[in-house]
């Protein structure tokens, strides 16, 4: 045994140099573990060396391989512009698409970015708003949406395929369709809690009457026209659709493009009439349209070319999104789908040689090639309320049904509630319903504080109408012949029949869970990625030296978290909060560990390839 303190230190515990090593290998673990930069680990090297007693000329080694690293100007000329190089040959970094880079910069990064860095912050999760509804908020959900929800039978919605006209004037009359409207141009000006509550209590009654309600309030013109509209177009179109003399609608998705907007066929060219005006002429053919066979106002994305260079902008002006009245000449709707048989409107569209002014682009000439922009940006927002609110509302019906159910059907002379095989789905529904309700208002309450929060709205999205798909599924299993037997007192076949269409909508599941919520978190939410992606692809070497290098400690920060907090099942893992929930915060920084270790590990070794590999990224 050498010298040094921590040799003879060892030698006088009667330690062997595998436990000496040991100790050295627990103190790396707890620096990195702690965060601690690259001059910690020298100092910490150092002591190490010399605490063992190491000859000098070992030490000056040592030292003279830190020394690069610690000089920035010295790091960035001779290491990382070369790794930056070696990258751009080898082409690891990922190639994204414009319309990639505008979903990826739009709306904002929430929880998911604590979630993803490896050590959340749980003070800040804890800390986050539940928002409550206001006194005007809680009289329209008691009283107008009771009345709705008497006026509207599901069972007859069903049976005649529409809403009763009654139905559709107390809608307008009552502004439904204006509660994201501001108050200042005549709409309700709703939160996005009480926006939320309203379609989940609609939704709790009628699927098709709370899509009815649901599509004018989440992404369309309305929600668009709030956010980017000009000042006339907001005075005159905003008033008209919140009473309900405009029934909006949005047109995105084509034969051959839906989730991937880049693809859409729908064209617009600017050009100028014999008055000097300009206008633009539209052609397009889109399907899967709610709402649009009934609509007076249809929002349109298209692909705006300026072949003279009108606009002084070039001749790809990219997607834009533009008003057009349904009246106007070539225009043709009045077809519909026939979604599962959900008798709400889901319309083909088309339109043939469509000419408006230039001024019914969203926005006006400041709106050119923004539209994709605006639809992700409103998109985070409404991913976060509608379909988590109709399936909200929809299972707490199906549980409260079917739990009243189970105390009433008997078998064997038994009430079926006490049989275990029932209480099993019964107690899973429930749980899955809580889940439901704290994710619904947790989300909103990140809307209502003016988070525009994409990744968290994608996976609120997802989960929910997951969660709701295994509650009905365990609702029709429970309710058995009830179930399946259509009438009107059936509280559970219509919800089962309508399932896949909120599954399918806004991205359908597959896509969502393999492509958006990893795909895009993992570099919208890490730290670093994008910003090397950027600096790799733009050769911005001194941009690349402070994302790679912090990149590296991150990984190595997360490395040594996970193997210790495995090693100790995250026990010492401090946590704020009631002795009860300090199990649970504990395991979700132990998971926050594993996840973003994974996530660098998964990024590393496929590079630009990972976004194909679905199977790994959902």
């Amino acid at each position: 045994m050498t010298g040094g303190f921590y040799g003879c230190f060892a030698q006088y515990l009667g330690c062997s140099w595998l436990l000496s090593i040991a100790f050295i290998g627990l103190i790396a673990l707890l620096v990195g573990y702690f965060g601690v930069p690259l001059i910690g680990w020298a100092i910490a090297t150092f002591l190490v060396l010399v605490g063992f007693g190491a000859p000098i000329w070992l030490i000056f080694i040592v030292g003279l391989c830190f020394v690069p690293f610690l000089i920035p100007f010295v790091r960035t000329n001779f290491i990382s512009k070369n790794i930056m190089i070696f990258m751009q040959k080898m082409k690891i970094m990922p190639v994204i698409s414009e319309t990639e880079k505008i979903a990826l910069e739009a709306g904002s990064t929430w929880m998911d970015g604590e979630l993803f860095s490896g050590k959340p912050n749980i003070d800040t999760l804890l800390s986050q708003k539940y928002e409550k509804l206001s006194g005007e908020e809680k009289d329209f959900i008691d009283n107008k949406v009771t009345k709705l929800c008497e006026l509207a039978s599901d069972w007859d919605i069903f049976q005649n395929q529409d809403l009763p006209k009654e139905v559709w004037d107390y809608l307008k009359k009552e502004k439904f369709f204006g509660m994201i409207v501001p108050k200042e141009y005549g709409g309700l000006g709703f939160s996005a809690l009480a926006n939320s509550a309203v379609i989940q209590k609609t939704g709790s009654h009628s699927v098709p009457l709370s899509i009815c309600v649901m599509v004018p309030n989440s992404l369309g013109p309305a929600e668009l026209l709030a956010h980017y509209g000009t000042e006339k177009q907001k005075d005159y179109y905003l008033p008209r659709l919140a009473d309900g003399r405009e029934i909006p609608c949005f047109a995105l998705t084509e034969p051959k493009a839906g989730s991937d907007a880049g693809a859409i066929e729908s064209s617009g060219v600017v050009f100028k009439d014999k008055d000097g005006a300009l206008k633009i002429r539209l052609n397009w053919n889109k399907r899967y349209i709610t709402l649009a066979a009934i609509s007076t106002l249809i929002g349109l994305a298209i692909k705006l070319r300026d072949p003279e260079n009108l606009l002084g902008k070039g001749e790809d002006l990219g997607i834009t999104c533009v008003l057009v009245p349904a009246d106007t000449k070539g225009v043709v709707l009045g077809k519909r789908h026939n979604p599962m048989g959900v008798p709400f409107y889901n319309c083909p569209l088309q339109g043939h040689d469509v000419v408006v002014s230039i001024d019914q682009i969203i926005g006006g000439e400041g709106g050119v090639g923004l539209g994709w922009m605006m639809l992700m940006e409103c998109l985070a927002i409404g991913r976060s309320i509608a379909l988590p609110a109709q399936n909200t509302g929809g299972s707490k019906r199906a549980f409260r049904t079917t739990s009243a159910y189970s105390n009433i059907r008997k078998q064997f002379g038994v009430e079926i509630g006490k049989f275990e095989g029932i209480q099993e789905p019964l107690a899973r529904m429930g749980g899955m319903t809580y889940i439901l309700e704290a994710m619904r208002t947790y989300t909103c309450g990140a809307v209502d504080s003016g988070k525009k929060p994409a990744v968290v709205s994608a996976i609120a999205k997802y989960m929910s109408t997951e969660l709701g798909r295994k509650i009905i599924n365990d609702t029709m299993d429970i309710q058995g012949g009830a179930g399946i037997s259509r009438g009107p007192l059936n509280t559970a076949s219509n919800w089962y029949i309508a399932t896949p269409i909120g599954i399918t909508v806004e991205g359908a599941n597959i896509l969502t869970r393999t492509m958006i919520i990893f795909g895009q978190g993992a570099i919208r939410c890490h730290p670093y990625a994008y910003t090397e992606v950027n600096a790799v692809n733009n050769s911005d070497e001194k941009a690349f030296d402070r994302a790679f290098f912090g990149h590296v400690g991150f990984i190595i920060r997360n490395l040594c978290r996970t193997v210790l907090l495995n090693l100790t099942r995250a026990i010492f893992v401090p946590t704020p909060g009631p002795k009860v929930t300090k199990r649970y915060l504990q395991k979700l920084s132990w998971c926050s560990a594993n996840f973003a270790i994974l996530a660098d590990l998964a990024m590393a070794a496929f590079g630009g390839e990972l976004k194909m590999r679905e199977k790994i990224t959902g």
